[in-house]
């Protein structure tokens, strides 16, 4: 083939628009079949994958081709994240009007680094910052920064902490490194995220030298344990733990905490936009005292895959910490993405950020996250009834179930997977296996909700071998 001939054809792809229309039509498809697939892909789906395992092509291959193998082998395959019964790992839905400003965006192939690179993006991303703190109510001068999730968007917040306290100690960290700085403490409950862990190991800051504090039965950060803080400490608090949902005593710890002058990170992946509702923001009340926060889009927002959020009351601390230079860097006097992260080429997620936010405003935001809730709690007192044993408080989206037995959660959990009514996961609660829930999809109605209380009840029969297993 002559080197020519594959411009050729995307060119004639681009004028034609043929493989677009196919991959309309294909996304169309999976969109009116998702609710009526089993959530979790059969066996026959999963080994018909095999399909993919050939070399790299030699040479060009026909655009229809590749659409269509990745329609007729990969959608059957997929997870039913889109319908309204999966209940794994709070993953989110996607709004429709957010993918499809997706759609239009990566059309668009934006890089947000620099205002020059993309005025539309940069505009966006300030509007959306403004529009975040007013729904979070945090303090004016607060800096926004789009990530690919909580978990880089928690490894910022404490990067920012990191060079704001050495900093304090007289030791820049981007100059000198940590070989030598002096230490400071770092403070966290023990039911953290393991991300948070993570990002402490990757900073630099070693998991085995963190203080734990001990929690309370709901996962709270336990506030009469908490040690004496002071300038130099690194607190790190949650809104939302990822089995009960409960958030920590923000108005009580912070105040302590500021009196101390520690640094205080709040790691709110999905719990932070309870802040936004104003049933639900009682929850919430005090975390404008911390410092830092970390959040999800695509988790309680339903945005698309990968949007997380930084989000930092010391501008400058963020900037600082996320320091980039070179002679080619041409920054503006307008918003530059790149120095509020660690990225400087990603997506453009303010643009699906904004498109939700327009789209939902902010009474239809407010009926999204207490919808989570009412479903949570439909759930939970569904299960009751049932049988099942609630072992959390029912605050915000999460509920934790256990059956008579461990036997019996565990192999209920395994019957509820196999027959793909609904799915949720597992996990353990004070060294117990539990059934862990998350309603964070806007397609989950009490419909939905209700079959799935039934499946819970039929695969409890199957575990305890009253129905044949599947």
């Amino acid at each position: 083939m002559k080197p020519e001939s594959i411009h050729k054809q995307m060119r004639h792809e681009i004028a034609d628009k043929t493989i677009f229309e196919q991959a309309k039509t294909y996304a169309f498809d999976y969109m009116d079949t998702v609710a009526g697939r089993a959530v979790y892909p059969d066996q026959k789906a999963i080994q018909n994958l095999s399909i993919f395992d050939h070399p790299m092509p030699e040479a060009p291959q026909p655009g229809e081709d590749v659409l269509r193998l990745l329609h007729e082998y990969g959608s059957p395959a997929t997870v039913a994240q889109t319908g309204g019964r999966y209940f794994g790992f709070v993953n989110g839905n996607v709004i429709p009007a957010s993918l499809a400003a997706r759609w239009l965006s990566d059309t668009w192939d934006q890089n947000p680094a620099l205002y020059v690179i993309s005025p539309i993006v940069a505009k966006l991303e300030q509007v959306c910052e403004k529009w975040l703190l007013d729904l979070f109510g945090l303090p004016p001068d607060t800096a926004a920064g789009f990530v690919s999730g909580t978990s880089i968007a928690t490894m910022c917040g404490l990067a920012a902490a990191r060079h704001d306290i050495l900093k304090r100690l007289d030791w820049d960290v981007n100059a000198k490194g940590l070989f030598g700085a002096p230490p400071f403490r770092v403070v966290v409950g023990v039911q953290a995220h393991g991300t948070v862990f993570k990002a402490l190991a990757l900073l630099g800051l070693g998991q085995d030298r963190v203080e734990v504090v001990p929690a309370d039965r709901q996962g709270r950060l336990d506030a009469v344990q908490l040690p004496e803080l002071d300038a130099h400490t690194l607190l790190i608090l949650q809104a939302g733990n990822v089995n009960t949902g409960a958030f920590d005593d923000f108005e009580k710890i912070c105040e302590k905490a500021n009196r101390a002058g520690a640094w205080v990170h709040v790691d709110g992946a999905f719990g932070l936009w309870a802040a936004a509702s104003l049933r639900q923001q009682y929850l919430t009340k005090g975390v404008e005292n911390a410092d830092s926060w970390s959040v999800d889009g695509h988790k309680t927002l339903n945005t698309p895959y990968d949007c997380g959020i930084i989000l930092c009351r010391h501008r400058n601390a963020l900037i600082e910490a996320m320091q980039a230079h070179g002679s080619y860097i041409q920054y503006s006097e307008e918003r530059d993405g790149m120095l509020y992260g660690p990225d400087m080429s990603r997506r453009a997620r303010a643009v699906e950020v904004w498109a939700v936010l327009k789209y939902l405003g902010k009474s239809g935001l407010a009926q999204l996250i207490d919808g989570f809730c009412e479903r949570a709690s439909r759930f939970a007192e569904g299960l009751k009834n049932a049988g099942f044993t609630i072992l959390n408080d029912v605050v915000f989206n999460q509920v934790l179930v256990a059956g008579q037995t461990p036997f019996e959660t565990q192999r209920t959990l395994v019957a509820i997977q196999r027959a793909g009514v609904c799915w949720c996961g597992g996990t353990l609660w004070e060294d117990n296996p539990a059934i862990r829930i998350s309603v964070c999809s806007w397609a989950t109605t009490s419909d939905d909700v209700d079959a799935s209380v039934e499946a819970f009840v039929h695969a409890r029969k199957i575990a305890n071998g009253n129905e044949p297993s599947i």
